[in-house]
């Protein structure tokens, strides 16, 4: 892996982060409001189960 892929991966992650803001305002700041009441348990276990689906994506992509 070098600069540029990690660049890129970087690059497309603000890509996806931005699409939910970009297509719906308010319903992203519902759910921001809504995260906000979760417990920091709850928020870590998701979290943490998206990296799990990210990093098992990954693997079988890049294989």
């Amino acid at each position: 892996m070098n600069w540029g892929d990690l660049l890129s991966a970087l690059a497309l992650v603000m890509i996806i982060e931005g699409i939910i803001p970009f297509i719906s305002p308010k319903g992203y700041k519902s759910t921001m409001q809504q995260m906000i009441t979760m417990p920091d348990s709850t928020l870590r276990t998701i979290g943490f189960g998206l990296m799990i689906v990210g990093v098992v994506s990954l693997y079988l992509v890049r294989g």
